[in-house]
């Protein structure tokens, strides 16, 4: 499998003083599940615009499969896309909105109805040639648009916040569908999403953006665990915040005071300077053991008081207010419920290996 089946070299595109995506520079592999994650104007759709041939470049180069596509026309590249309103023609059946794209291939009255048939059948649409859009729910207009895109057999196929019009459940369901359908047909997703949760979900690895820069490429276990900014830490998923500075460090361990926790010793991952007052410490949710009664295990045992909670069905959110610190802790838990705890006492736990040192920014 080719490391660089993909080349982004250091990438622009300027709309006046907007820097919509800035210098930009990775690659993805071939077969790879990649998504583009972001908030709402960090660059990933320009980007992916860039990749399809519909924005062109300030500066830099794009490769696919080792061909220079930089100025290339989309039509040219070896790439298709899916958007986010499908683009189904309402006055056409599903048959011959799956074969538009063909229109100009030198392909039999055979060959294109095989085409179609072997497309119909990866999204699970068997049997829908002649119906049209207003027939179909929003799942199934979903699949026609990835069915369109695949009949031409695209190196890469680009997805364009492609489940963003779907409820919940169904959002749910297509998630797994569509990540099951690339591993069927084998070819690279290029993925854009401002949802976190799918992203991580579906994807070999996450780049998240922002500001038209890329803040950190990992996989999506690493990203969650491992962040290695402040923006990338919030944005993926819920956190703590603790304002901290460092003391001296030993090896690959530096000390780290927070007011209202302590003084301790916790490994140095972002090779962060001494005696630095300018740093938080993460802490997710789920990483704070919580407790009605005392805990004799953990790294770090607190005692608070809860202040409010969020239930989800799966987990509980606690906010726990604890002596010197600015604001609650959260922290989530699926064992207890608010009548666990009497008089809305406490006890937490932590441990040091869950807790990331960052950066102020």
């Amino acid at each position: 499998m080719s490391e660089n089946f993909i080349d982004i070299k250091n990438i622009s595109r300027h709309f006046g003083s907007v820097k919509a995506v800035d210098n930009v520079s990775f690659s993805i592999k071939q077969g790879e599940f990649f998504s583009l994650l972001g908030p709402s104007g960090c660059g990933k759709t320009t980007l992916l615009r860039l990749l399809a041939g519909f924005e062109s470049a300030n500066q830099g180069e794009i490769f696919i499969d080792g061909m220079d596509v930089t100025t290339m026309p989309p039509n040219l590249r070896p790439t298709n896309m899916v958007f986010q309103n499908y683009a189904i023609f309402p006055h056409i059946n599903v048959k011959k909105n799956i074969e538009f794209g063909m229109r100009k291939e030198k392909l039999s009255k055979q060959e294109l109805d095989d085409r179609v048939q072997e497309v119909l059948s990866l999204v699970k649409l068997e049997g829908y040639e002649e119906r049209f859009s207003n027939q179909l729910s929003g799942g199934q207009r979903q699949r026609i648009a990835l069915a369109r895109a695949l009949i031409k057999r695209p190196k890469v196929l680009l997805l364009d916040e492609p489940l963003g019009a779907l409820d919940k459940k169904l959002r749910d369901e297509m998630q797994i569908e569509l990540r099951n359908l690339q591993k069927a047909v084998g070819i690279t997703f290029v993925f854009v999403t401002h949802d976190q949760g799918e992203s991580i979900s579906m994807s070999d690895r996450v780049a998240v953006m922002n500001d038209g820069q890329i803040q950190q490429i990992s996989d999506p276990h690493d990203l969650y665990y491992n962040p290695q900014n402040i923006f990338v830490s919030d944005f993926i998923g819920t956190t703590n915040f603790l304002s901290s500075s460092t003391g001296a460090s030993n090896g690959e361990e530096i000390m780290v005071k927070i007011e209202s926790i302590g003084e301790f010793s916790i490994r140095n991952k972002l090779n962060i300077s001494e005696n630095n007052s300018d740093t938080v410490c993460s802490i997710r949710p789920e990483a704070i053991t919580l407790s009605p009664t005392p805990i004799e295990k953990g790294d770090i045992t607190l005692e608070g008081k809860i202040e409010n909670s969020s239930y989800y069905g799966e987990l509980t959110s606690f906010y726990v207010k604890i002596d010197g610190a600015e604001k609650p802790l959260i922290a989530s838990s699926q064992r207890f419920d608010n009548n666990s705890f009497q008089d809305n006492k406490c006890y937490l736990s932590i441990n040091f290996e869950d807790i990331n040192l960052l950066k102020k920014e």
